[in-house]
Order: C-alpha cells, then sequence, then structure tokens
C-alpha cells in the first residue's frame, strides 16, 4: 500500500453534527420535518446526488439554494471551532514515517478543507487536497477518491480511504481502494460492512491494524 485517502467530516473533525444541524435548521424554517432516513442519506454526498437528496426531502425543484445556505451556515460555525477526532495525529504520524503519501478527499469545500486542517495544525501530512464540490460527480460516486489517488500518484487499489458514512464507503470500494471504515453519526448495514475491509471504533484501531497487516 502507498497511499492513504481520508474523508473530513465526522472522519478527521468532530463536524458531523454541525451538518446536521443546519440542515434541520434550515428544515425548520420552511416548515418540513427530515425524519431519520434523510441523515443517511445525505451524510457523506455532494454534488447532483447531494441535490437529489435534498429535493427529496425538502420538496423542492432545486436544492441548489439550500445546498448553498447549508454550506454557508456549516462554515460560519466551523471558523470558530471543530474538535479533532481520536487517533487523528497517531495515525497521520504513523503514515508519514512509513512513506505513505496522504490526501483528504472532503466533501466540503477547498476553503472549509484548508481552514480545518490549518486551524488542526496538520497541513504538512497532506499531499493532496480534493473537494467533491469542484467535481461534477460526488460521493457516493468514486470520482473524488480516484482524483485523490491519481493527485497523490499512486493506484487506487494500492490506496486506504478511511471513512465515515455510508455514502463514502460506497464511492471508496467503488474506486477499487481498500476502504476502512469509522463510524461517526450512522450505523453501517450488512451490505456497507461488505465494501469496508474493516470496521474500527476509531483511527488509533485503524493504524493498529494496518501496523499488523491486518489490513
Amino acid at each position: 500500500m502507498d497511499g492513504a485517502i481520508f474523508d473530513m467530516d465526522g472522519l478527521l473533525f468532530d463536524t458531523e453534527k454541525i451538518w446536521q444541524r443546519k440542515w434541520h435548521d434550515i428544515a425548520d424554517e420552511m416548515g418540513v420535518t427530515l425524519p431519520d432516513e434523510f441523515k443517511n442519506e445525505i451524510t457523506g454526498s455532494s454534488g447532483p446526488f447531494m441535490n437529489s437528496v435534498v429535493k427529496k426531502y425538502y420538496h423542492v425543484e432545486d436544492g441548489t439554494e439550500i445546498m448553498k445556505d447549508c454550506y454557508e451556515r456549516v462554515h460560519e460555525e466551523a471558523q470558530r471551532h471543530v474538535d479533532m477526532k481520536k487517533g487523528v495525529v497517531e495515525i497521520l504520524d504513523y503514515l508519514k514515517e512509513n512513506g505513505f503519501l496522504i490526501a483528504v478527499a472532503s466533501s466540503s469545500s477547498r476553503k472549509q478543507i484548508l481552514h480545518n486542517i490549518q486551524s488542526a495544525g496538520i497541513q504538512n501530512y497532506f499531499d493532496a487536497i480534493v473537494s467533491g464540490v469542484e467535481l461534477s460527480r460526488g460521493k457516493p460516486a468514486p470520482d473524488i477518491f480516484l482524483k485523490a489517488a491519481e493527485q497523490i500518484k499512486c493506484r487506487p487499489e494500492d490506496c486506504y480511504v478511511f471513512e465515515d458514512a455510508i455514502n463514502g464507503v460506497t464511492a471508496g470500494h467503488a474506486a477499487g481502494c481498500k476502504t476502512v471504515m469509522i463510524p461517526d453519526m450512522l450505523t453501517p448495514d450488512e451490505e456497507t460492512i461488505k465494501k469496508t475491509v474493516m470496521v474500527c471504533n476509531d483511527l488509533i484501531e485503524a493504524r493498529d491494524a494496518i501496523k499488523a497487516g491486518q489490513i
């Protein structure tokens, strides 16, 4: 294995709860009630797929403005502070020390990705940054991980993908990467688990599994 590609929201940073809060705030203002299924479908998505989910649950013909509003609200709150998830520095240290090329591949904007990794002081670990906003197809399509692998000059099959979301696992698997899930707000079903090489409690467990040659 030569490369490691990390999702951001809910995986590197505890920001997925901010996204969910903002989605619900917008829904409340519109008089819309979002069911539990909304979280499963929207988490980790971007682009046309996210738009289709927004249209479905907010009952609108086009979700672009709602998506833009949510991105802006999340960015505004995340500007103040975001907490890193357990094991981020430990796994990044291990991978860097062992010659891995490392990328972030997130459905968030490039501006938000840069802000988060710079604020946390971990920007120097990453050799590439890919934002799903810049691609025509976002997760669960594999494009973002294929692009990240290309940017770090690794074959997808030689890359680990670390994801917390079902849409992200689907994308990583479709890209042909070794996909490791660290669940955050979503519990994986059997179909999702089959698309992973391992489901871990946190990034420390993922690091230890790589060190032990388990994945």
